[in-house]
């Protein structure tokens, strides 16, 4: 592992291999938030984009998600490619996506996913399977063969990270794991042992 001095390069470079070499899903991520009071959760999202301002994911802004970044704006990503020995851990502040990235890559999704996108109360309850295509039924006849533009519940959140640590597994357990923690506007660079 090389280390520079800001995680960027490290981070393109291997999200670039991770891409080349045919595994399955490499932009699944896991996000961990917390509510008000603390109570963590934990599920999976996409990456979307990637780079210095942060690492972005789009989901429902009404979502158990949102609202706990809305209480609690920390949280924490988990990559893990475990076909390359790798994970990559990034800590730091969630903020909203500014309104014309979200309409792009709004208009960038698969039609279904659209629709999906607006029907669906993520997160809420919904009395069965049924009532949920009743929604997206709705959603489908509203929009006819016409444009779906972006719901105003629906739109992209950053992680802004403060530390970004790598882990590249090694023989005999002795991982290489390198942390980049900002201090002021660089960052400081660490080895931790394994």
């Amino acid at each position: 592992m090389n280390d520079a001095e800001c995680p960027f390069p490290t981070f393109a470079r291997w999200y670039d291999e991770a891409l080349q070499c045919g595994l399955r899903e490499p932009a699944a991520m896991a996000l961990a938030t917390a509510d008000a009071a603390g109570q963590p959760s934990l599920r999976m999202v996409l990456l979307k984009s990637h780079g210095p301002d942060g690492f972005v994911f789009y989901t429902n802004l009404e979502s158990r998600k949102a609202r706990e970044i809305e209480a609690n704006p920390w949280a924490s990503l988990c990559i893990v490619w475990l076909d390359l020995h790798r994970q990559i851990r990034i800590e730091g502040t969630v903020g909203a996506v500014d309104e014309r990235d979200s309409d792009e890559y709004f208009e960038s999704r698969p039609r279904d996913a659209q629709i999906a996108a607006a029907a669906s109360p993520q997160s809420r309850s919904v009395a069965d399977r049924a009532a949920l295509d009743r929604l997206v039924g709705r959603e489908q006849a509203k929009h006819g063969d016409g444009p779906v533009p972006r719901p105003s519940h629906w739109g992209g959140l950053r992680v802004c990270p403060q530390r970004i640590e790598f882990w590249q597994g090694r023989r005999h357990r002795l991982h290489d794991r390198i942390v980049y923690e900002r201090e002021g506007s660089g960052w400081r660079i660490e080895r931790l042992a394994p």
